[in-house]
């Protein structure tokens, strides 16, 4: 599926000042800014807002916006059925925190970016992912399946999906407002006893590629080996900071960690970086 020529159209972030949002000025879906027009709109005309969530740094973000973005095919399902607003997750970390939330609830703890959140007219979240291609593959539908099911559900089903948003919408806010609480070293104990059974030996890290910096995980490995003495916590931690160092994910020219590698001995790296991972390395 290629996209069509763009040229011709300009959308309502022409005005911003975001980079990120700029970038998608041309594309043939009428996007909003997250703000008051947009969220006014959606009430009126009684439509679900699909929310897109990225940055400038996403690669995937780029190859969603290829894909779909600039495809006018695929943009008139949006415009037609949907209010769409496009979200720069570092001008409105508030924005990407509070759905980002909402999609790793309904997708088992998975997240990531693009993020691509289905709103009620209030806001609610009743569906969420990441980037979906133009056509099933990778284990997902296609974008525009997506946009007609979803659509469909609207029409046909609209009472039972705003209850669905308003049930998770309680349930995060609860969980949100739950007083913290210390955690047993008992449970410390299980979950490095979990982590330990998932640690790659040969190459350090968890699990297989791709590998992100586990950075919190190592913060606990270390508590815990601080607080047990553990050798094997220890371990766990020098041989990923080791390989992570010696590999690829490590830019050997200008310093930091790249956001994840995508093969598992830390070799080829994702070329992007995050200060927020490259500041829990540290």
């Amino acid at each position: 599926m290629q996209p069509d020529d763009t040229s011709k159209h300009t959308n309502r972030l022409i005005d911003e000042t975001s980079p990120y949002l700029l970038a998608h000025a041309h594309n043939p879906v009428n996007w909003y800014p997250w703000g008051t027009e947009a969220l006014k709109l959606a009430k009126e005309q009684n439509k679900p807002i699909l929310l897109s969530i990225g940055y400038s740094a996403c690669h995937w973000c780029h190859v969603m916006e290829r894909e779909s973005f600039e495809h006018v095919g695929i943009a008139k399902l949006m415009n037609d059925a949907f209010i769409c607003i496009k979200v720069d997750r570092e001008e409105r970390p508030d924005l990407d925190e509070i759905y980002m939330t909402a999609t790793t609830a309904l997708n088992h703890g998975q997240g990531g970016w693009p993020m691509t959140v289905f709103l009620t007219p209030n806001q609610e979240p009743f569906f969420a992912g990441t980037y979906f291609p133009p056509t099933d593959h990778y284990g997902r539908p296609g974008f525009p399946k997506l946009l007609t099911q979803i659509a469909h559900l609207w029409g046909k089903h609209q009472d039972q999906l705003v209850e669905q948003a308003r049930q998770l919408t309680t349930r995060l806010t609860q969980e949100s407002e739950a007083a913290p609480q210390s955690i047993p070293f008992a449970v410390i104990e299980d979950v490095v006893k979990n982590l330990h059974s998932e640690f790659d030996h040969l190459y350090g890290g968890f699990g297989s590629a791709p590998k992100f910096p586990p950075s919190t995980t190592l913060s606990l490995l270390l508590r815990h080996h601080q607080q047990s003495g553990s050798k094997v916590s220890l371990d766990m931690v020098c041989k990923t900071l080791d390989a992570m160092a010696q590999g690829g994910m490590y830019d050997h020219l200008a310093g930091g960690f790249a956001r994840y590698s995508t093969d598992a001995q830390w070799l080829v790296p994702h070329f992007e970086k995050m200060l927020y991972d490259n500041a829990l390395l540290v």
